[in-house]
């Protein structure tokens, strides 16, 4: 199939052939289609597979088939809501790329930044608002943000939205949107809280599916190397330097703990940055700008922070901690193994994490091939202890901090405080 068989405008075709493109990827393939025929859309897709061109596209095409001139105020007629500030970008960028040679005009709201400037976007009149929860209820309140006539609602990540506890905030905007519009539902993982939201949202939806449920992409090689949690910072810096790794990103469980890895990678005269929710938005852009451009080697992120990152040819992610949601892992090594290139994904696992580890295995219904590297071979007289997940905390990590065993600790479920922190960090 080629993007001319999806029945989309000379425009949009000209767009996407700028981009070199020339055929759909399988969400595109199935999900266009249904949007063009205006039906509600849960689709059950994983980074990496074109989704967001899935939607961008088909409601660029519906609006431009719309013969109706334009009024002098411009009306937001689509609403697109994100996790992050860097899904929001991106989003964006995708807007622009594929709506470059047609009239209308978008805007990209989130927190960390100055209002005014989003702010006189909006008041200048634009037709798409791309948008994370937070900074979008702040501008409504202050009357900025009009969604009464809204006729496309695309919820993006809808996991990773209940992860990181907007569900409240889901519900005040989609109270406020007109009761006739079509509503699209990206989800990369499912859940029973998932399936709550679609039956509240969706109505008659079609579903797509390019993946198995709750699955880590075929593309990605991935594997396990078991390492004492003092020797993970020096077995990285190995692994990067023994296979001249050139382009890496590697995921910490805090923000404290990205701090620490990147600031002994450059020591080891590995080019670093890191990036995580207390980093300001243009420290952020710039660290992902230059890991893009491979001015650095390495960016160490947490999952809030690295959300909107997509490379399409990312070769090397590194969990050099599990997260305590196994859903998480999904997200994580779906940054590598994108737009049909392949992808390598390597664990470090300390004996604090086999529980979490057990837990991804069971999700992804896969075992991890596992191995130890000779030099860094775990040492069998360290026993397990709980994971300490305390504000700006850390687990045992690279210090010889022990917490204290805790029975009750469980990996599988982040409590309420976790909730408002991860809000916190929009």
């Amino acid at each position: 199939m080629s993007f001319k068989e999806l029945q989309l405008c000379t425009p949009l075709l000209k767009a996407i052939a700028d981009e070199g493109y020339t055929t759909p990827t399988p969400v595109q393939a199935q999900a266009i289609p249904y949007i063009l025929s205006g039906r509600d859309m849960l689709a059950g897709a994983q980074t990496g597979t074109g989704k967001t061109a899935g939607f961008t596209l088909p409601m660029l095409e519906l609006f431009s088939r719309e013969q109706n001139p334009q009024s002098k105020k411009r009306n937001i007629r689509a609403l697109i809501l994100t996790p992050t500030r860097e899904l929001a970008a991106q989003v964006g960028e995708s807007v622009k790329t594929y709506g470059k040679y047609l009239p209308y005009k978008s805007a990209i709201i989130f927190g960390g930044v100055g209002a005014n400037p989003q702010i006189n976007a909006i008041n200048n009149g634009i037709d798409i608002l791309i948008a994370t929860p937070g900074r979008l209820l702040d501008l409504i309140n202050q009357r900025v943000v009009n969604l009464s006539h809204v006729e496309m609602f695309v919820l993006d990540e809808a996991d990773r939205m209940l992860d990181m506890g907007f569900i409240r905030d889901i519900k005040k905007v989609i109270a406020l949107l007109p009761a006739k519009r079509q509503n699209l539902l990206f989800s990369a993982t499912y859940s029973d809280e998932i399936k709550k939201l679609c039956e509240s949202i969706l109505k008659n939806p079609a579903i797509v599916e390019v993946a198995r449920r709750n699955t880590s992409s075929e593309l990605v090689k991935q594997s396990v190397i078991f390492v004492d949690c003092k020797r993970k910072s020096s077995l990285l810096g190995h692994l990067i330097e023994k296979n001249k790794w050139e382009q890496v990103l590697v995921f910490t469980r805090t923000k404290h703990g990205a701090n620490r890895l990147s600031e002994y990678l450059t020591k080891m005269n590995i080019s670093s940055a890191a990036i995580h929710g207390n980093k300001s938005q243009g420290a952020r852009t710039k660290a992902l700008s230059d890991f893009k451009a491979n001015k650095v080697k390495v960016l160490v992120a947490t999952d809030i922070a690295a959300r909107g990152i997509d490379i399409d040819s990312l070769p090397h992610v590194v969990n050099f901690e599990l997260p305590n949601i196994s859903e998480d892992y999904v997200h994580r090594i779906g940054r590598t193994g994108r737009a049909g290139n392949g992808g390598e994904a390597v664990s470090l696992v300390c004996v604090d994490e086999f529980d979490y580890l057990k837990g991804i295995e069971k999700l992804i219904k896969k075992t991890l091939d596992k191995s130890t590297i000779e030099g860094y071979e775990p040492d069998p007289s360290i026993k397990a202890e709980p994971i300490q997940q305390g504000r700006g905390g850390g687990s045992r990590g690279n210090s010889n901090h022990r917490p204290k065993s805790n029975n009750n600790s469980s990996p599988k479920k982040r409590d309420s405080s976790t909730h408002n922190r991860d809000r916190n960090r929009r």
